[in-house]
């Protein structure tokens, strides 16, 4: 499997082809060692809440800086998410920007 970017998946999805479940809320240090090993490493976040969950979102941005590429979580909470994501790729400089301006001062 071949992931280039960060993709969030429903809390049903199954475990794709090659890609490393490292279970529900893991240990910081397992992702971290997966995503050294070029292992692709999925994390599955649950939560009952109908709002975004900052608790989940925090998880969410420490799993992703540590290297994981594959979340698994309710519904509700995918856009949140995949907002963090977004963020944590822009402040490692991996994601180009929206717009590209030139600004004169």
């Amino acid at each position: 499997m071949d992931v280039r970017e960060r993709m969030v998946l429903s809390s049903d999805a199954p475990v794709p082809d090659g890609a490393v479940d490292a279970g529900t809320a893991p240990p910081a240090g397992r992702v971290e060692r997966h995503a050294a090993a070029g292992d692709v490493v999925l994390v599955t976040l649950e939560t009952d809440a109908r709002e975004p969950d900052p608790a989940l979102l925090a998880a969410a941005s420490v799993y992703a800086w540590l290297g994981a590429a594959l979340f698994r979580v309710p519904e509700p909470q995918a856009d949140g998410v995949r907002q963090v994501l977004d963020m944590v790729a822009s402040i490692q400089g991996t994601r180009p920007p929206a717009v590209a301006r030139r600004g004169l001062a």
